[in-house]
């Protein structure tokens, strides 16, 4: 690989890179479509998926066949006049409410803590260390994520080095990279200890439980106990939080791992937090992303503008 290509490698996330791969062949080889790409063609392309496919995958199959002219030096046909109209008539005849994972609710939150709280003491008291270790982890991992908002894959790509953990003080957690940080600046992340479900005596206890000093953060556990070299990967998050949820008698199948982040935001926003202030901790850059998170009452603040009593 050329310097120029290693360059222009990083300068595109390896998810983004892998969906793209997956979409132009679905383009050409389960579609049958030939590049480079006609306007007329990606239009009838997306009508051949509309009823089948998301309206944000067919967005995503437009992307990455835009990626792909640009790159070759193509005219890009997703730009035609036609293509952007027939993606208009499918959200018109397509339309979907978008899904959205349940939120976890504190008393939730405090329910599975509690129940990995019992499975550590039981673990200790049996000499299970497999056991021990993974309820260890994924408390660390529930709270961490809770109360810092972050997503599956921050969580997965934390690197103990970058993290600094003071005990009844609070943590700082460094990124180099992540969704929200468009020009791979890295960020440092704040959050502090607290009385009760404290995500940074939970970090501490999981790494000096399991002895690391470098490297992922959140691992694999074989049932040996022994820890896998490389971190978790994001996809794991989901079945992981809802094991746990299910063994602490949760019903849990709507809970996936952006259930964290909108649990933290949903007990932001009922307890006073503005929105800007929100904002900035868990690093959104615009409203329409934050309030895709905050599981708010239904026409509360129109309620308040047309209560007679909020005049006075």
């Amino acid at each position: 690989m050329s310097e120029l290509d290693r360059y222009l490698q990083a300068a595109t996330r390896d998810n983004t890179r892998r969906s793209y791969r997956a979409a132009i062949e679905h383009f050409e080889v389960q579609w049958g479509g030939f590049l480079p790409a006609t306007a007329e063609g990606v239009a009838r392309y997306l009508v051949a998926y509309a009823g089948e496919l998301s309206l944000n995958t067919l967005k995503l199959r437009l992307s990455a066949l835009a990626q792909w002219h640009n790159s070759q030096g193509f005219a890009d046909p997703t730009k035609a006049p036609v293509v952007r109209q027939v993606l208009k008539g499918i959200r018109a005849v397509h339309p979907a409410q978008e899904k959205q994972a349940e939120p976890l609710q504190l008393r939730h939150l405090e329910q599975v803590v509690a129940w990995l709280d019992e499975e550590i003491a039981s673990a200790i008291a049996e000499q299970r260390q497999a056991d021990l270790l993974r309820a260890r982890r994924d408390r660390a991992l529930i709270l961490l994520g809770f109360w810092r908002g972050f997503r599956s894959d921050e969580l997965c790509r934390l690197q103990i080095q970058h993290v600094e953990a003071n005990a009844g003080s609070g943590i700082s957690l460094y990124l180099p990279r992540s969704k929200s940080d468009r020009e791979n600046l890295g960020r440092t992340y704040h959050t502090p200890a607290l009385q009760r479900l404290c995500p940074v005596q939970a970090y501490i206890e999981w790494i000096n439980g399991a002895a690391l000093v470098r490297g992922p953060v959140f691992r694999a556990i074989d049932r040996w106990g022994n820890l896998g070299e490389q971190g978790l990967h994001a996809n794991s998050v989901i079945p992981l939080l809802r094991q746990a949820l299910e063994r602490a008698g949760i019903a849990a199948e709507h809970y996936t791992s952006h259930s964290l982040r909108r649990g933290f935001a949903t007990w932001a926003h009922r307890n006073g937090w503005d929105l800007k202030s929100l904002m900035t901790y868990v690093g959104w850059k615009d409203m329409k992303s934050a309030m895709r998170y905050i599981d708010a009452e239904p026409f509360m603040g129109m309620a308040v503008l047309q209560d007679p009593r909020a005049r006075s």
